[in-house]
């Protein structure tokens, strides 16, 4: 259901929500401002492309989305994804990309896949989010301290690494005693002014002193981008060409994933603050419709944003108002303010990514999971975050979730058992198991799918002399796939063959009904699957007499 539908409906759209959506509205699109512009400017676009994208994506979501409280934007999670994407193909490829991945998330969203995407293992999603943290921690150094390097925006890590720590001992003073102090008052402004958000603070603070003093060794958006445009954009439909859509495919995905990912788990833990619950497939639609119209009116890629859709929350927002309140603020201040913008300096807005670097890297929650992850999942943990960190998110992604799934078959085998039960276990189960001679009981115990399958089959090997009857106990048996079921009838045949009765008892109508299906009752003595052990021992002693 609409976002807008649904608060609609519980009554949230009254006049009484106004006033405090109105306060929380604004508040959020001041979170957003310097946010905004310090992402798109750290993607490879210009600033007032971050404002547009964080307009167009939160009115969107906060109307069409599955979350009353969602507010989209641009995020620091695709940072470094858009400045490949930009690198390569330029700021057209990179709308064309976003345009296309709207797209893809719409099919999620259609074939409901927004349940699907819930089951990426954590230490993924931890593992790439503390990579891309510290992507953008060490990609800020050069304006941070006023490097004068170039740096492609899709070099390697290490190859921006090792340029950045050999032109260290040429940073400028000035950017950098200025970067600090945007740092500080980012960090100490929540402990005095808990509803002042500490990145407006610094960023009002330091265009105020670089307006004043005119630091001619700080760059600022004036100098690097000639400021922000004083219009809002105009609408534009992306020229696509076959070639160029084949090339940017595989990003549109990647932007996908991470920004169905990004937005799910910033929907969730709203749910968690407001004891609300979010409508999953949709919030993909919005999402979609969010990425599609973005680049239309010259944004980019957006998703939503955990730490505004928190500020949201904790402002009073509890409906899609505060988000088209939120948006409204920023088209005011495109309006009316861009030209203030000439003035804040690129240093500052370095500190404020810092600070976003350091939140998404979440170094306690990292810390703790290395200590005390089973060894497995620290194997993920580490795998996709050094993967993300020396290769691509892409990769780190595609091998993190692989790696997870085998390993996580690998321990579903490790339950599978076959067991031999003797007569006494059988009689102290019931009085009435008295199993005949010439007759064994197995119990099979756990999933009999593909990873098991092997196992299972060297189990049933027997070497020595065949007994008479072989009774097979299912109960434990929550499933079966199509290997476990094409091993076990290789079994049962094979066992027919040695001329062993095979009998099968306990199994749930689930198992019953693939069993039957495939056609292995066939192959049984008395074509049935008995319900319990008592009734086939009990059909065993009528044969025997």
């Amino acid at each position: 259901m609409l976002a807008i539908v649904e608060a609609y409906r519980v009554g949230l759209l009254s006049s009484k929500y106004w006033a405090r959506n109105l306060i929380s509205g604004l508040i959020v699109g001041v979170v957003a401002l310097p946010l905004a512009m310090a992402f798109a400017i750290a993607s490879g676009v210009k600033p007032e492309q971050g404002l547009y994208t964080a307009i167009i994506a939160a009115l969107i979501v906060g109307v069409f989305g599955g979350s009353q409280v969602q507010i989209a934007g641009p995020t620091g999670a695709f940072v470094v994804i858009l400045a490949s994407i930009t690198a390569q193909y330029g700021i057209d490829g990179l709308q064309i990309a976003t345009f296309l991945a709207g797209f893809i998330l719409l099919l999620m969203g259609f074939l409901k896949l927004g349940t699907v995407i819930k089951f990426i293992p954590d230490p993924v999603i931890v593992g790439f989010t503390s990579g891309i943290g510290v992507i953008i921690f060490v990609g800020e150094w050069k304006d941070f301290l006023g490097l004068s390097v170039h740096v492609p925006l899709d070099a390697h890590f290490y190859i921006k690494l090792f340029a950045l720590i050999k032109a260290l001992p040429h940073f400028d003073w000035t950017t950098t005693s200025l970067a600090c102090l945007s740092l500080l008052i980012v960090l100490i402004t929540p402990k005095f002014l808990k509803r002042v958000p500490g990145p407006l603070i610094a960023m009002v603070v330091a265009t105020a002193l670089q307006a004043y003093f005119h630091f001619e060794s700080v760059a600022t958006i004036g100098s690097a981008f000639g400021g922000i445009t004083q219009a809002l954009p105009q609408f534009r439909l992306p020229e696509i060409q076959l070639a160029q859509a084949v090339n940017l495919i595989g990003w549109a995905f990647t932007i996908a994933l991470l920004g169905a990912i990004e937005s799910l788990l910033s929907a969730s833990a709203a749910d968690g603050m407001t004891g609300t619950r979010h409508h999953s497939n949709q919030e993909l639609i919005g999402q979609g419709l969010a990425n599609i119209f973005s680049p239309l009116f010259g944004g980019f890629a957006a998703t939503g944003a955990i730490a505004r859709t928190a500020t949201n929350i904790q402002n009073g927002g509890n409906s899609p108002i505060s988000a088209i309140v939120h948006s409204l603020f920023l088209i005011l201040v495109v309006v009316l303010l861009a030209p203030l913008a000439f003035y804040i300096p690129l240093c500052t807005l370095a500190a404020i990514l810092f600070v976003v670097a350091y939140n998404m890297s979440d170094i306690p929650h990292f810390t703790y999971m290395a200590k005390h992850a089973p060894r497995y999942d620290l194997l993920v943990l580490i795998t996709t975050f050094l993967l993300t960190i020396f290769t691509d998110l892409i990769v780190a992604v595609n091998v993190g979730v692989i790696l997870a799934m085998l390993l996580f078959v690998r321990r579903m085998s490790q339950f599978v058992a076959i067991e031999e039960q003797d007569h006494e276990m059988l009689k102290n189960e019931s009085p009435d198991n008295n199993l005949p001679k010439d007759s064994v009981v197995y119990t099979i115990q756990g999933p009999f799918f593909f990873g098991a399958a092997e196992k299972l089959e060297r189990a049933f090997a027997i070497t020595y002399s065949d007994p008479k009857n072989i009774i097979f106990r299912l109960k434990n048996v929550p499933f079966m796939d199509m290997t476990g079921l094409q091993t076990f009838m290789e079994i049962i045949n094979q066992l027919h063959k040695r001329h062993v009765n095979v009998y099968l008892c306990e199994a749930n109508s689930h198992v019953k009904n693939k069993l039957m299906r495939i056609g292995v009752v066939s192959l049984l003595k008395d074509n049935h699957i008995y319900p319990t052990l008592t009734e086939t021992i009990k059909y065993l002693h009528i044969k025997h007499d």
